[in-house]
């Protein structure tokens, strides 16, 4: 019995690393070079006689000095981790299954929590204002004696965050009920708890641990998670337990949490009834106009000490103005705070940055060091006499280049100088708060009567001292200036200066189309209605119909007056022949889900990337009728839900429909007028054939029915001088300096060719391009005609076409440089 314990004891010390790995799959504990020689040598020594209590147990054993066997593997018999292993050098049970694993009390809470009282306490929280109500609520359900845990919800931007930080700063102040006085407000980051969790197990400790240390604290500890709806999935493996799911039985004991999200995320929320009915709903709603401009006066201050700018009163009425008129898809006040900041960032890097003028200087001071150093070793009398006016230049441009730098730097110093003083006058008032609140007066009245007073003499207390002290200041041009870059639209469109531009609409847009005054008298007078904020806000800028003939100007008038409403010829046209079928009519919203083409979105989901633009729906009486459903929606509300479920804003946009419908009434003879304008009977009738095809509802909806006019041939000879202009700004643009010139003769006999009732100025278009533009090409091609040419049309001796024909000098010149090649060529043949 003795030899058998002995035996398996030596066995079991042989190689506990090799059937550890083997029969169980486990990590042995690495066994020394020590233990394995004493191993050895016991197993050489037959053993010695032992009682059967040493036999069976050898962790509390006495053995005698020359017979003690050697210790087991890995550690001293003392910490025996149990059976195969030996003392310590067996699998670490204990390790796996966590029994080892000590919290420390606070650490979780440290490491994954941001204290807001103690940031409101050091003053590093904006102020907020306009949110009492909303506030006082939240304060509400916290003093509840159960289910005292609100949950804010709103759009993003509208100020959630920044409502619990104005708990924070009213906690630190006392401003709160006796039952919420002393209590820390901590925001818990929820990545920071999920970083390094792979191993199963390790989030439920960490967020065990959190919960235990919020626990300890006795209820004086308000848990804060923004994007709270992130528990519902937060650690959802197989097997394991989620955030939520974790933190019911802590909700029901008494934690008290606070959370933010979203309409959109807090769909999740609902779905968890079991967590939704812990919860108190805050509704937050967007703040209006007004409340924006107050919130944004109450922070400019902290705006000015970080940029050292000075924002007027003007920058951020504008900015509320133009966000909430040009930036649809975001909330205030935060779309309105980003345009001062933006603007305030821009004046601080042009303050920061060099001059225009003063890089310029220093561009051509190194232009004359290089040329200078160039003629260093050059001594003919050309080269020294160009040294010494170069040595004179440069010496003077030194002198200005410094003296140009020394002002730039100063002023920038100054204005840094002011920045650090309102720094620091924001820090003093802040103490003059914490020390009134805690009762140290002789340094609150240093502070007021001292301190504070000295540094408010060096800030400036007007716009005008400001500038003299080298600091900028934010206006409503710099804050359009950052709206223009941001939607596309040109600064003088947001500024007040476009109003002689708007009340002159009609000779802008008669510059490029001719022989419509009604269609431009209408579509004026609706873009001036638009920009005195008289037109229904909630629906687009302008919506008309243009009716008439092909080649009367329908599209060219919506391509000018989206140059004039945008900038740029930004017009959104869709071809209606393209979704004449129900089916295709899907593709304006998208297709819905699970059919091909759902992931790229519907064709006016552009809207959402040019939200100022007109568009243009181009021959809709091809459309099929499910089309004019959409359409319904857009007119009356201004706005679209693509099928991803978001919201297309048509507030900003112009909608145009051209149609052909009633083309053969119009070309009637009688149709038209002594003064080649459309009849009021013809007019009747097509507007009758409209009605008879088109629902009343759509009809109803539209700012303008317009009937075109056909053109008379002296509109027709009108664009023909609009088109030959054009053509003469390309000969321009590409340099060549040609010069156009067309015979009285000429342009009579292309007014008569081009004049086709039936095309319009569709034909002008292909009459030029045969006459003019091929021949222009061939003869620049061949080189009849050279840069600096004037190229002449006129008619031929038949009077049947037109051609061009160089004038004299351009000949000579032409054959001129031809001899001269001549000349070259037969130089280098000999």
């Amino acid at each position: 019995m003795l030899q058998r314990t002995t035996l398996r004891y030596l066995n079991s010390t042989a190689a506990p690393s090799l059937r550890h790995a083997h029969r169980h799959g486990w990590p042995a504990r690495p066994t020394s070079i020590q233990g394995i020689i004493s191993v050895t040598q016991h197993q050489q020594q037959p053993p010695a006689p032992r009682t059967s209590l040493q036999a069976r147990s050898f962790s509390h054993s006495t053995p005698r000095q020359a017979q003690a066997p050697p210790p087991p593997p890995g550690g001293n018999s003392n910490n025996a981790g149990g059976g195969g292993g030996g003392g310590g050098g067996g699998f670490p049970i204990g390790n796996i299954f966590g029994g080892q694993h000590k919290r420390e009390p606070g650490v979780a809470l440290k490491e994954h929590g941001v204290d807001l009282t103690e940031l409101a306490r050091q003053g590093k929280l904006d102020p907020v204002i306009a949110r009492d109500d909303e506030v006082r609520r939240t304060i509400q359900i916290l003093s509840r004696r159960t289910k005292n845990n609100p949950v804010l919800v709103g759009a993003a931007g509208v100020g959630k965050t920044a409502i619990i930080e104005s708990l924070a700063q009213r906690l630190v102040a006392g401003e709160v009920p006796e039952s919420l006085k002393g209590k820390k407000l901590i925001s818990i980051d929820l990545a920071s708890i999920m970083s390094g969790t792979a191993v199963r197990g390790s989030f439920e400790g960490k967020l065990k641990d959190l919960i235990a240390d919020i626990e300890d604290a006795k209820g004086q500890i308000i848990v804060f998670i923004d994007e709270i709806h992130q528990l519902l999935g937060l650690g959802k493996t197989e097997g394991s337990l989620t955030g939520s799911n974790m933190l019911k039985p802590a909700l029901a004991r008494g934690l008290q949490l606070a959370g933010a999200t979203t309409w959109n995320e807090f769909r999740e929320l609902e779905k968890d009834a079991a967590l939704l009915r812990r919860f108190q709903k805050v509704t937050i709603e967007e703040p209006s106009a007004e409340q924006a401009i107050t919130m944004l006066r109450g922070s400019k201050s902290r705006m000015e000490v970080h940029h050292g700018v000075i924002v007027s009163d003007a920058a951020i009425v504008a900015a509320v103005t133009y966000s909430q008129r040009y930036i649809t898809d975001r909330q205030l006040p935060d779309k309105a705070i980003d345009l001062i900041d933006e603007a305030a960032a821009a004046l601080r890097l042009a303050r920061e940055s060099k001059p225009e003028q003063l890089e310029a200087l220093e561009q051509h001071l190194t232009t004359l060091q290089i040329e200078l150093s160039s003629l260093g070793k050059d001594q003919d009398e050309a080269s020294r006499s160009r040294r010494e006016v170069l040595v004179d230049e440069i010496a003077e441009l030194k002198d200005k280049v410094s003296k140009m730098e020394k002002e730039w730097r100063d002023e920038r110093d100054r204005g840094e100088r002011i920045r650090q003083a309102k720094e620091e006058l924001e820090r003093k008032r802040f103490e003059l708060e914490e020390a009134v609140r805690m009762g140290y007066f002789d340094k609150a009245s240093e502070l007021r009567y001292s301190t504070i007073p000295k540094l408010e003499a060096q800030i400036p207390k007007d716009g005008q001292e400001a500038a003299e002290a080298g600091q900028a200041r934010v206006t409503a041009s710099d804050v359009a200036r950052v709206v223009a870059k941001a939607t596309g639209i040109p600064v003088s469109s947001l500024m007040r200066g476009d109003r002689a531009r708007l009340i002159d609409l009609e000779s802008i847009l008669r510059q490029r189309v001719v022989g419509q005054e009604p269609a431009l008298h209408a579509v004026a007078e609706a873009v001036r209605l638009s920009r005195a904020g008289l037109h229904n806000p909630n629906r687009p800028v302008a919506s008309f119909l243009f009716l008439g003939p092909t080649g009367v100007g329908k599209t060219e008038l919506s391509k000018a007056l989206a140059a004039e409403l945008t900038g740029t010829d930004r017009l959104i046209t869709l071809n209606m022949s393209e979704y004449h079928d129900k089916h295709t009519a899907a593709r304006l919203v998208g297709a819905p889900p699970g059919f091909v083409g759902y992931e790229d979105g519907g064709e006016l989901s552009v809207v959402r990337r040019h939200p100022h633009s007109v568009i243009l729906f181009d021959e809709f009486e091809k459309a099929h009728p499910s089309v004019a459903n959409i359409l319904l929606q857009i007119l009356d509300e201004g706005a679209l839900t693509d099928s991803h479920g978001r919201k297309l804003d048509f507030k900003n946009t112009t909608i145009i429909l051209t149609s052909n419908i009633g083309s053969d009434i119009l070309m009637r003879p009688e149709s038209i007028s002594p003064n080649g304008e459309v009849t009021l009977a013809a007019r009747d009738l097509v507007l009758e054939r409209v009605r008879s095809l088109y629902p009343p509802e759509l009809l109803n909806r539209l700012d303008e029915q317009i009937v075109f006019n056909s053109l008379s041939p002296t509109h027709v000879a009108s664009i023909i001088d609009m088109r030959l202009h054009e053509i003469q700004q390309m000969l321009n643009t590409n340099e060549r300096k040609i010069q156009l010139s067309i015979d009285p003769e000429a342009k009579d006999w292309l007014a008569r060719e081009a004049y086709q009732p039936r095309w319009g100025a569709r034909e002008v278009n292909r009459l030029l391009n045969k006459v003019v533009r091929q021949q222009l090409a061939s003869a620049i091609l061949k080189g009849t005609i050279r840069d600096g040419d004037t190229a002449r049309f006129r008619v031929t001796e038949d009077g049947k076409a037109v051609e061009l024909v160089p004038v004299n000098e351009a000949e000579e010149l032409g054959a001129g440089a031809k001899r001269d090649s001549d000349e070259l060529l037969h130089a280098d043949e000999v």
